[in-house]
């Protein structure tokens, strides 16, 4: 008789289990935070202190996606699901501790395909802080999408950051002026920088 309540005790203890997990999940946010080195940095560096930063990351409940690195500059990409931004300077500072310089709450567009045999290219846009919502950049991001083939560009993804007004763009290219020459075109809006990266994840 006594196993008829270990079972179910056993299949509700599964089922609490998976609702916490998934709204542990649902809790966190998505981040990307930036990294300005002094100087130049190695790809493989970056790297190294990426897995680092894996085998911390479940010890403050974030999840590391992506990076980028701009090799000459020093500049580095972190993209993260996290529960706050206190999470992911906590994972950095135990793994290797290079914090963040900045860090942007972010919401996404919809993600297309990357060919490996372009150079990927971050550019930044900096509108004012409240003055940007993800409806705002999803639209112009398909007036980029209908222009890019003219330029040879190939638009991954874009990042928002509704409260700080800044816009992060993904894409693809064998030219930076290419890239630029297509939001020129699209929208207008050109970027406040953009830099070639190498990705990472």
């Amino acid at each position: 008789m006594k196993q008829k309540f270990i079972f179910p005790s056993l299949f509700f203890a599964l089922i609490f289990s998976n609702a916490f997990s998934q709204n542990e999940k649902n809790n966190n946010h998505l981040y990307i935070d930036v990294h300005h080195l002094s100087g130049s940095v190695k790809y493989s560096d970056v790297a190294a202190a990426h897995a680092k930063d894996l085998a911390t990351e479940s010890k403050y409940g974030v999840q590391f996606l992506k990076y980028w690195v701009d090799e000459s500059k020093g500049v580095i990409y972190c993209l993260s699901s996290a529960p706050d931004t206190m999470a992911i300077r906590n994972t950095h500072r135990d793994a290797h501790g290079l914090l963040p310089d900045f860090t942007y709450e972010v919401k996404e567009g919809e993600a297309a395909m990357d060919d490996k045999n372009k150079t990927y290219f971050i550019d930044v846009h900096e509108l004012g802080a409240g003055k940007v919502k993800l409806a705002d950049v999803e639209a112009a991001h398909q007036k980029d999408l209908a222009v890019q083939k003219k330029y040879g560009v190939n638009f991954i993804n874009f990042w928002v950051d509704e409260q700080t007004g800044t816009v992060l763009c993904l894409s693809q290219a064998t030219d930076a002026s290419q890239v630029v020459a297509t939001h020129k075109e699209a929208h207008g809006l050109i970027p406040v920088s953009i830099t070639a990266v190498k990705q990472g994840q």
